[in-house]
């Protein structure tokens, strides 16, 4: 006898079930009573118990159990599926696989059921569930402009056919609308220059959401905290640029606080590397030109209403962003009229008394010099001509006082008492 067929894999439904047909075939209870305690007809009663005596226990098992369905997709489409997967979209996670599938090979298939035919054919790896720290829910906030979270994603978003790109990225809090652009680096001239392209498109949001970073936020530790030694906060060229413009920063104390940013940025390096892939983008420049057409398209299916109507962005009438988003350095102004600036020596032309002028580079590679609003005029010194202004300062010897000196036995004045 074939042992695996004796063994039965059964329910507890079906054992119930079981257990009750038995008391029926042995008599002790009736079949009216078996249907109003299994909770069936007397009809579906007597077919089981006719199964049970001719098929054994076997019989109050559904006959369709590990039968393949007859709404199944056949195995052909399924084959043609896969392989265009392998394909062309080795990599792509199961729901956007199903999206392109559907939008370029005209191929309808669940994401689901693609899913599970990927970790069949060991093309995905189903992912464990984490076990998640709890944390305070907050909800969004009620009209658009009122926080933007703000973030960089540092990521090989060309997958090697190109040079390694950071996302400077931009979400309205109330309805999820993303901003961004790719740049080489994070700092303070990409944050700057992502938040000037950002506001001449919606205008000045109200608060700004973003982390510790050392490019928003200066995180030396202060000496004095208490009144009245409290030491002046020292503020990053992107924060002192920010509170010119009027916009308050808000700095997380965790990446789960600005999980919406953080989630993007996941959605993004999931779809967004496909994207340019398929586009065949090598470059920052071609990166950037696909982000212009991406984005209206992800906001548009994402996109939810915020909870109030009415947009918080402020217009820019009478402010000078140029002026503001620029690196600003001050300098001491030299007898001889000379500034010192990223070891490059300026004369300035004008005739001044200034102590101190302030250095401003723009995003566009300008640079000029500024005492108060008044812009002066300088020429760079060439550097054969520059004598070498910073000196090395060899460490003195320590001096070390001969035996029978004064500084080693201390000094003895008149009237002192002796040793």
């Amino acid at each position: 006898m074939d042992k695996e067929k004796d063994i039965l894999m059964i329910k507890p439904k079906e054992l119930k079930r079981l257990q009750v047909i038995r008391k029926v075939i042995d008599q002790q209870i009736n079949q009216q009573q078996a249907a109003d305690y299994l909770d069936l007809s007397d009809r579906q009663v007597r077919r089981i118990v006719k199964r049970v005596r001719e098929q054994g226990d076997r019989g109050v098992i559904h006959r369709l159990r590990n039968q393949p369905s007859c709404h199944r997709i056949d195995q052909k489409t399924r084959q043609r599926i896969v392989e265009v997967y392998r394909k062309k979209y080795e990599g792509f996670g199961p729901t956007l696989a199903s999206e392109k599938l559907l939008e370029k090979d005209n191929l309808k298939i669940c994401d689901e059921t693609l899913r599970l035919w990927l970790i069949r054919e060991g093309l995905w790896q189903a992912k464990r569930q984490r076990k998640k720290n709890k944390r305070a829910w907050r909800m969004r906030k009620e009209h658009v402009g009122e926080m933007v979270q703000m973030d960089g994603s540092h990521h090989d978003w060309l997958e090697g056919r190109g040079p390694e790109l950071v996302l400077m990225g931009y979400v309205d809090d109330a309805t999820g609308r993303v901003y961004g652009r790719f740049y080489e680096y994070e700092g303070t001239q990409p944050a700057m220059d992502s938040l000037k392209a950002y506001i001449r498109r919606y205008g000045l949001p109200k608060s700004i959401y973003l982390d510790k970073h050392s490019t928003y936020k200066v995180n030396k530790a202060q000496r004095y905290k208490e009144w009245p030694f409290r030491d002046k906060e020292e503020l990053t060229q992107f924060a002192r640029a920010c509170q010119q413009l009027g916009i308050e920063l808000i700095y997380a104390h965790s990446p789960q606080a600005k999980g919406r940013i953080e989630r993007m940025f996941g959605t993004f390096q999931d779809r967004l590397v496909k994207e340019l892939r398929l586009e065949g983008a090598k470059t920052l420049k071609e990166a950037n030109r696909l982000l212009v057409s991406y984005l209206p398209k992800f906001n548009k299916r994402f996109n939810v209403v915020a909870r109030e109507s009415g947009d918080l962005h402020r217009s820019l009438s009478g402010i000078d962003i140029d002026e503001i988003l620029s690196i600003q350095t001050q300098h001491v102004l030299r007898n001889d009229r000379t500034v010192l600036h990223q070891k490059q020596l300026y004369q300035v032309l004008n005739r001044t008394r200034a102590r101190n002028v302030i250095v401003h580079e723009y995003l566009n590679g300008r640079m000029v010099i500024k005492c108060g609003t008044n812009r002066l005029v300088y020429k760079p010194i060439e550097r054969s001509l520059m004598r070498n202004i910073v000196r090395k300062v060899k460490p003195r010897k320590r001096y070390v006082p001969p035996k029978g000196s004064y500084w080693r036995d201390g000094f003895k004045l008149r009237g002192s008492f002796k040793n």
